[in-house]
């Protein structure tokens, strides 16, 4: 039998099947073992810091996108808390500044002037394509796809325990409270992955459709992969000894 006519998984194995894409996640690249290792110098740590930075401020795009092309005004409700994350809200003090403000924190911490971070200068051109890749198939894609796609942050709440337990053992140089956008985010990621969980389970409901989301999943994965594949090319090649803040 073609295996897109078979029956569809119970939401059980599917999610099961959703799940395993972890052993896919960018927290076994080789460049990400060498950062919560220890073995980054701190140029690397720069590099790293100033290019995921690109990702950060392409992160509320995304899910603005993904929100336009919501019908449904209960999804719609739900889905704009994430962009409030990232952007911040209310009086933008404090945990309400926002994800963003907080990976600007964490990019004085390491040592980045404020300016040359948000001027996007320092981002490489693999990690800027990746990003916007990712961001054009959140504009195109159906938006249930493009929730699909957000599935990764199943696996994001380990590799930010990850940073917080040792970071402070192998770059004391980093003022702990540079690390904050890693605590907020644990929680917040467990909140959005119920929702984002739900509609996957709910839409991708035949074998076919459930094959096509394990597709964008891995697509997913892919981009962080190849994320962390430019900084580490950009590393090798010295980029990050001209960051440090003058």
């Amino acid at each position: 039998m073609d295996t897109l006519h078979e029956p569809a998984w119970s939401r059980e194995d599917f999610e099961a099947r959703l799940r395993a894409k972890g052993a896919a996640y960018h927290i076994h690249h080789p460049f990400n073992l060498r950062l919560n290792s220890g073995r980054c110098s701190a140029d690397e740590v720069r590099t790293w810091v100033a290019n995921r930075f690109y990702y950060q401020v392409c992160i509320p795009r995304k899910d603005a996108a993904v929100l336009a092309n919501m019908p449904d005004r209960e999804h719609r409700r739900l889905w704009a808390q994430r962009i409030l994350d990232h952007d911040g809200h209310g009086d933008f003090e404090g945990s309400a500044a926002g994800g963003i403000e907080a990976w600007t924190r964490l990019a004085e911490a390491v040592g980045l002037d404020r300016e040359a971070l948000w001027s996007l200068r320092l981002v490489v051109p693999g990690v800027r394509f990746a990003c916007d890749a990712y961001l054009n198939f959140a504009r195109q894609a159906p938006w249930q796809e493009a929730v699909c796609s957000s599935l990764t942050e199943m696996f994001a709440p380990q590799i930010h325990k990850d940073r917080l337990a040792t970071w402070p053992q192998h770059y004391p140089w980093i003022e702990p409270a540079g690390l904050s956008y890693f605590r907020q985010r644990i929680p917040l990621a467990s909140r959005d992955v119920e929702h984002g969980l739900r509609v996957t389970l709910q839409h991708f409901d035949t074998r076919a459709l459930q094959l096509r989301a394990l597709d964008i999943l891995q697509f997913k994965l892919d981009i962080l992969w190849s994320m962390l594949d430019a900084i580490a090319q950009a590393c090798a090649a010295g980029q990050g000894s001209a960051l440090a803040r003058a």
